[in-house]
């Protein structure tokens, strides 16, 4: 078990780049079983999430070697149908393997998934899903053992639009016989990067980032070879970095369009933020006033809506900013987790249900917290980097599934923060 320690109070500077997105590459890790032929995946990002799929793909019979930030997975030996509990219960995007592992075997066996304790997050759209594809699933003592001899393409409307189901939908869907169409389908960039993913190794998926999403069915696929997308979480987290700290910096290797209802946020607190360079990827280029204004209301919504994974860290900056600010969370309802510790630092923070009223300090003080989980532990590393005197961080290991190498990275532009051993 690691902590974070970090001295604030420091101005941060310079450039930081961001790597593949955790998001976009744990389907597509899913999305390798389809194959039988060699996967070459570039900007992998070396994350205690992304280490658990691999442990899983190895445990059903992949041949994986790395070179730094590449991968090469051969899924030629796969012979496995039964995906490990230990490895299930530590991530819940390990669900996305059950779609993924029924189009090659067409059978499987999965417990319920674990992950981020941040609210209530049921299965039962992706089942509902799977069966309307023709898949038999029988669920009993915690674990769903499914049969998919006969998928069918199929007609399928999401009663939410959930980023997980859409997934599973489409994994399974690639290998049944037919068109499936899914409506009211999640618009995620990472959705995208899937279909995309997909489409390289010969898949015929077209619609995603849309509502409808339509697959046709094909018999096999081929090799590839794959550049995953940005982080548009990280690149966020970097944002609020510079901007609780009243920095100006550069963050590199993001996909603007990705991140503007983050951009909007931001600059609504007085930074500015100008984006770099022509294509897809570029970079963008944040200046934070001293102190930052408050927000009047931010509401968490599916995207293109701002992301809950950034209300946490958003919440951060909040805490500092001259006035009142309100956060909506609409999607989960147990994702206040780090008030408290903001509290402990001094943050002035009310909570009621799902809504949050932060009237801004001047300055938060170091203290002794505790990350309860992702997105909540990276919240109170950006408060540590603003406050005064020393703040400790345990429990890092939530921090540690979606960020690699956070304490380096943030160094790396003049933060005072060290990872220690305890």
């Amino acid at each position: 078990m690691g902590m974070f320690r970090i001295r604030g109070g420091r101005k941060l500077e310079g450039s930081i780049r961001v790597i593949g997105s955790k998001n976009a590459i744990l389907p597509i890790l899913a999305a390798v079983i389809l194959t039988r032929k060699p996967v070459v995946l570039y900007e992998f990002p070396s994350l205690a999430d992304v280490e658990n799929m691999l442990l899983i793909l190895q445990s059903i019979g992949c041949r994986i070697k790395r070179d730094n930030s590449t991968l090469f997975i051969d899924p030629s030996s796969i012979d496995s149908w039964v995906i490990p509990d230990r490895y299930v219960k530590e991530i819940r995007s390990s669900i996305v393997m059950l779609g993924a592992v029924l189009a090659r075997m067409k059978k499987a066996k999965i417990t319920y998934p674990g992950g981020c304790e941040i609210g209530q997050r049921p299965i039962n759209l992706h089942l509902q899903g799977l069966r309307q594809l023709g898949v038999i699933i029988n669920e009993s003592y915690g674990y769903l053992d499914c049969e998919a001899a006969n998928m069918v393409g199929a007609d399928i409307h999401l009663d939410y639009p959930s980023v997980g189901a859409t997934e599973n939908v489409m994994l399974a869907a690639t290998r049944a016989r037919g068109r499936t169409v899914i409506r009211n389908a999640a618009k995620e960039p990472e959705i995208v990067d899937l279909q995309n993913f997909i489409n390289s190794m010969g898949g015929r998926v077209a619609g995603a980032g849309s509502n409808t999403i339509v697959i046709e069915g094909v018999e096999s696929f081929d090799e590839t070879e794959y550049t995953v997308i940005p982080d548009r979480i990280v690149a966020g987290s970097y944002l609020v970095a510079a901007a609780i700290t009243g920095s100006e910096i550069v963050v590199e290797n993001v996909i603007v369009e990705h991140i503007q209802s983050i951009i909007t946020k931001l600059r609504e607190t007085g930074c500015m933020i100008v984006p770099q360079g022509e294509g897809p990827v570029s970079s963008v280029r944040i200046k934070a006033p001293r102190r930052l204004w408050a927000v009047e209301h931010t509401k968490t919504y599916p995207y293109p809506g701002f992301p809950t994974d950034m209300q946490a860290l958003f919440m951060s900056a909040l805490t500092v900013a001259k006035g009142t600010s309100i956060i909506t969370e609409n999607i989960f309802e147990n994702r206040f987790k780090h008030v408290p510790e903001l509290i402990r630092m001094g943050a002035n923070i009310r909570t009621e249900g799902k809504i949050a009223v932060v009237q801004g300090v001047p300055i938060l003080k170091g203290a002794g917290v505790t990350a309860g989980d992702l997105r909540g532990g990276a919240a109170l590393v950006m408060a540590g980097l603003k406050a005064e005197g020393e703040t400790w961080i345990d429990n890092i290991r939530h921090i540690e599934r979606g960020y690699d190498k956070l304490d380096e990275c943030l160094r790396s532009i003049g933060a005072d923060i060290e990872r220690i051993e305890q």
